[in-house]
């Protein structure tokens, strides 16, 4: 077995940044469709050998911490069966409406689980949330300017009980940082949140940037 290859990008002078690479597709079919995404399995050739993966095909999803004039976030509880935990979450969903902008879907899911509207919308971060089994890609929204939406949204099945609470900023990341809270656009988002108010909001992308890494949007 030979060594890994080491680099030092800095050293180089290149900036720390994943690379994009599309090996020759061999094969490609969906084993499984699901009510939610399904399973695929792709046969690609990587340095001229043959593999075979399988993994979730997924549509992506979008994440929005919103933040009021006291610098707290917006914080939201709901069952997820998978874990058998009832977790706190930011606001997020499913980009699976047919040609909808992320944007849009961001602002869509803060009405729809928060009834909530905001005037101010950034990118704050972006995600893979298991390249090694998934090719699910979360944007996260920083929402500011936020208010009450015209309409209230019925909601059911695990969003039936939803708690909603606003939390300082700090309290959170304290939470983050002790593990009581888990949820990895929670966790990306509000570490992001911390870190780029420290450099004044200078890391902050416009809301409508395009989104090349999204494995879908992207192509």
């Amino acid at each position: 077995m030979s060594d890994p290859e080491m680099t030092d990008p800095e050293a180089s002078g290149a900036t720390l940044s994943d690379d994009p690479f599309e090996p020759q597709l061999v094969h490609s079919e969906r084993v499984f469709e699901g009510k939610v995404w399904d399973l695929r399995r792709d046969e690609f050739l990587y340095n001229g050998d043959p593999i075979v993966r399988e993994y979730v095909d997924h549509t992506g999803a979008v994440a929005v911490l919103a933040l009021d004039d006291e610098e707290r976030v917006l914080l939201i509880k709901q069952y997820r069966h998978p874990v058998r935990t009832r977790d706190w979450e930011i606001p997020a969903g499913l980009l699976d409406v047919q040609g909808e902008d992320p944007l849009v879907a961001a602002q869509r899911e803060l009405a729809e689980e928060a009834d909530l509207v905001a005037s101010e919308w950034a990118v704050l971060g972006e995600f893979y949330t298991s390249p090694g089994g998934s090719d699910e890609a979360i944007r996260i929204y920083l929402a500011r300017g936020v208010s009450a939406a015209a309409e209230v949204f019925a909601r059911a099945e695990e969003e039936a009980d939803i708690e909603v609470a606003w939390v300082p900023l700090e309290e959170v990341v304290q939470a983050v940082l002790a593990r009581r809270v888990q949820n990895p656009s929670l966790v990306i988002g509000v570490l992001a949140a911390h870190a780029s108010k420290a450099q004044g909001w200078a890391t902050l992308g416009a809301a409508d940037e395009p989104w090349p890494r999204h494995p879908k949007l992207g192509r």
